[in-house]
């Protein structure tokens, strides 16, 4: 095993330093090079081709802490800087995880008209903003809930584009000008519709762009552990029964093909699959109690 700290930063290799929060992130994007040792990321075996050396340099640059590190001597090459990355031709990971968003996972998702949406932000930066317009004007900003707001009026206002929340999260971005209210589904653009969705907070809303792309938030995500969709039952901050209540409304008329939660993984299903998938969750949702926030619970 070849992990280090900043404690002993001569030490060679690629390492994982002390300041890790275990929030996933490198794990999902260098995987069989970064794992999970006792609470942490690791770095569990260094590159042995360029291919895997970009993997750890697209961990490093999502790493909300900055704590993946190259070899002591070596600064990141920004030439290998990969986003925003695409996942396909419709999807970018944005990378760059802030930390006033607890690390997740911000997407920019390309129009047909070749305008993009971003769902929830990547940490602010002028430079970021430049490199994301290129690929397409951003006409709409989607917050998905208030642990992700942080950064959502800077980067609005940078493009010029809508700023989107619902109302019960609205006191975390209070200037959002777009204020989705209710239950109903809203159209936000052309094939990209709005499902609020209240439980792991009051505001929480799931974004379906095209009904392949479901963007959950933090509602639910793809678990490496069980090999299945989950909600983080152990992190609800409003009402598991009312993620239940809302899991049980959609889940029927809900279709998409990739999962592109907040926080934790990513997975590509077939429609029927996800589907199958989605009325088993709404069914065990239903049997939990409430529990308290426990973010060392989490099944990754």
């Amino acid at each position: 095993m070849t992990d280090t700290t900043d404690d002993n930063p001569t030490a060679p290799g690629w390492h994982v330093d002390a300041r890790c929060t275990d929030c996933d992130v490198a794990r999902q994007l260098a995987p069989g090079l970064i794992d999970q040792v006792d609470g942490r990321s690791v770095v569990v075996r260094q590159p042995r081709d360029a291919g895997e050396e970009q993997r750890l340099h697209a961990a490093a640059f999502a790493c909300h802490t900055r704590s993946v590190r190259p070899p002591a001597g070596r600064r990141l090459d920004p030439a290998l800087d990969p986003y925003p990355m695409p996942l396909d031709a419709t999807v970018s990971l944005c990378g760059h995880n802030a930390p006033m968003t607890a690390a997740a996972n911000s997407y920019l998702v390309r129009r047909p008209s070749g305008s993009q949406v971003m769902v929830d932000t990547p940490r602010w930066s002028e430079a970021l903003a430049v490199r994301f317009e290129v690929l397409g004007p951003v006409t709409d900003v989607l917050l998905t809930h208030r642990d992700h707001a942080a950064h959502g009026r800077a980067y609005a206002d940078r493009f010029g584009a809508r700023l989107w929340i619902h109302e019960g999260d609205l006191d975390a971005a209070p200037d959002a000008d777009q204020v989705l209210r209710g239950t109903d589904a809203v159209e936000i653009t052309e094939g990209v519709v709005a499902h609020p969705l209240p439980g792991h907070t009051r505001g929480s809303v799931v974004y379906v762009a095209d009904e392949r792309y479901c963007f959950s938030g933090d509602s639910f995500y793809w678990s490496r552990t069980t090999g299945d969709i989950e909600v983080v039952d152990n992190v609800t901050w409003y009402s598991i029964e009312e993620l239940a209540a809302s899991l049980a409304r959609i889940v029927d008329t809900l279709r998409f093909e990739w999962l592109l939660p907040g926080h934790g993984d990513r997975n590509h299903l077939p429609p029927a699959e996800s589907h199958r998938r989605m009325r088993s969750l709404a069914t065990r949702t239903a049997a939990l109690c409430p529990r308290p926030v426990d973010f060392t619970a989490t099944r990754w």
